[in-house]
């Protein structure tokens, strides 16, 4: 395999063009969307109803600008700067907890800023932690079958991590980071004995932390029966339900959302998919559920041809962490999974999701252009 730390400048084979295409069609699909969940919202409280769909293509320009750049600086420079960017994102994911300078919204305190510019922490703590693991993984793969001195120290690490997201309260982030962490570890040869113990020990825990938070507890219980309380605590998700079912197959037509009136919450961010169900049917969702699909074959086929284990575990992190958040924000919107707060990538209203999902995707196609 190729010595990262010995590799040429810089490569000119050319990089995966059709996860470009990929990612610029759910991108595309994922503003018009946007424009058209949030138009009678903006229109109202704004008086224009073009409010959202300026800053969501502000963000695409600047992601795609990101994205273009991460494209071309050869993957292995990062790993100078992995242990510092590490470090900016723990404490920012500290500073965001402090009360009156984290932003507190529907009881969650995720985001940092003055102003319109705003920045949540928990996205940028995601690409630090794929960083962070693919470089300690490929540097300590001959421990990662030793449990108490392999295992345990990174998972020690990662917990840390854990912790910070869900003291937010995050639990869809957190689910997201921590299967990418298992994935990348599996991925880098811990034993399947040891991550199935993990696993299995970690159920409870995860029992704990929904039993200790009432409101956790609640969204359990409404996920199990959303019609005991349909204007309460069930309205969310049976109002996105309602969405996808009065799509039928070909949708309502674009721009033609009942739903989006105002009748369902968080239309054009985390239940951007309802409303994408209800004006572009089945063959829309289904549409959009192949692209992510498609995305995962492409992000997996670079990992499998990268010329190193830093590269593989990097492609396979990265990879990991958009097909999981996709695939936990569309359980959601399809009520199979209970409701938490996480959106649904390049498709969804927001700025550092969109942002540095984009940087993501630049640096998968940056090893793309060293498969070998």
């Amino acid at each position: 395999m190729k010595n990262p730390e010995i590799s040429p400048v810089f490569s000119k084979a050319r990089p995966d063009f059709v996860l470009v295409i990929l990612v610029l069609v759910l991108l595309s699909i994922g503003t018009l969307v946007v424009f058209s969940a949030s138009a009678p919202g903006a229109l109202q409280v704004y008086g224009s109803p073009y409010h959202f769909l300026e800053r969501q293509l502000m963000w695409a320009f600047l992601g795609v600008t990101l994205m273009v750049a991460t494209s071309r600086i050869d993957y292995w420079r990062y790993i100078r700067g992995i242990v510092p960017f590490f470090g900016i994102s723990l404490l920012l994911l500290l500073v965001v907890l402090v009360p009156h300078i984290g932003r507190e919204i529907n009881g969650s305190r995720r985001w940092l800023g003055v102003g319109p510019l705003i920045l949540q922490p928990s996205e940028l703590a995601k690409l630090a932690m794929v960083l962070l693991f693919a470089r300690l993984f490929s540097i300590h793969q001959d421990r990662l079958h030793d449990f108490w001195k392999g295992v345990v120290p990174h998972l020690a690490l990662a917990t840390i991590v854990f912790g910070l997201v869900i003291a937010e309260p995050d639990l869809g982030t957190t689910m997201a980071l921590a299967g990418t962490f298992f994935v990348m570890l599996f991925v880098a040869g811990a034993r399947r004995r040891h991550l199935l113990g993990l696993f299995a020990a970690g159920l409870p825990v995860l029992g704990a932390a929904i039993v200790a938070a009432p409101y956790r507890l609640q969204r359990v219980t409404t996920f199990l029966d959303p019609w005991k309380d349909p204007l309460g605590a069930g309205f969310h998700t049976i109002q996105g339900l309602l969405a996808l079912g009065s799509g039928g197959i070909l949708g309502v037509g674009l721009g033609a959302s009942r739903q989006a009136l105002g009748f369902l919450p968080e239309a054009y961010t985390d239940f951007a998919f309802a409303v994408l169900g209800e004006e572009l049917g089945l063959i829309g969702t289904v549409t959009v559920v192949g692209l992510f699909l498609l995305l995962a074959w492409r992000g997996y086929r670079i990992a499998m041809r990268a010329p190193d284990l830093f590269g593989s575990l990097l492609a396979t992190g990265i990879t990991t962490m958009l097909v999981l958040q996709a695939g936990i924000n569309i359980g959601v919107v399809t009520d199979t999974l209970p409701v938490t707060g996480i959106t649904l990538p390049f498709i969804s209203y927001g700025g550092s999701s969109l942002v540095l999902s984009l940087a993501g995707i630049g640096i998968l196609l940056n090893i793309s252009r060293h498969a070998v």
